[in-house]
């Protein structure tokens, strides 16, 4: 299996909902550790920058406001097949249609505030930890998972 990396963000809703905690341990939990991790508040153009891709579609706006609307965690998780696994830890868009167990399904509001982002290809994930981190800022480390 590969060792990848991808980005995470927690969203302003797991923040104000004080979950960031059970959130990051059902990361390590899974197996993906954090290389690297910043608290900020997005301004309206850095959101508009890294969400270009959906500029066209009609949730776009709403997007940007919410993600905007308070502090969020930008994170970058390793680990085997770290895009597909956090993929599956977070659990689908709409928590509604999440699997039981996964942070989505345990911590998400709507399909708007549903707590986390997640790169969805390799490719995506070099380009969205680029948006946030230089290489300088990517640590190594080992760790021992229980």
């Amino acid at each position: 299996m590969a060792i990848e990396r991808t980005l995470s963000i927690l969203k302003p809703d797991a923040l104000q909902s004080g979950v960031v905690g059970k959130i990051l341990t059902k990361f390590e939990e899974s197996g993906l550790k954090p290389v690297a991790m910043r608290m900020l508040q997005l301004t309206q153009p850095e959101a508009e920058g890294f969400y270009a891709v959906h500029r066209e579609r009609p949730f776009f706006k709403s997007l940007v406001a919410y993600m905007t609307s308070g502090p969020v965690i930008v994170q970058v998780l390793e680990g085997e097949n770290a895009v597909a696994k956090n993929r599956e830890v977070m659990g689908a868009t709409n928590p509604a249609n999440a699997a039981d167990g996964t942070i989505r399904k345990l911590f998400a509001k709507s399909i708007e505030a549903n707590s986390v982002h997640g790169s969805d290809s390799a490719e995506n994930a070099r380009t969205e930890i680029a948006y946030f981190f230089s290489q300088t800022e990517l640590v190594k480390y080992d760790w021992a998972r229980k």
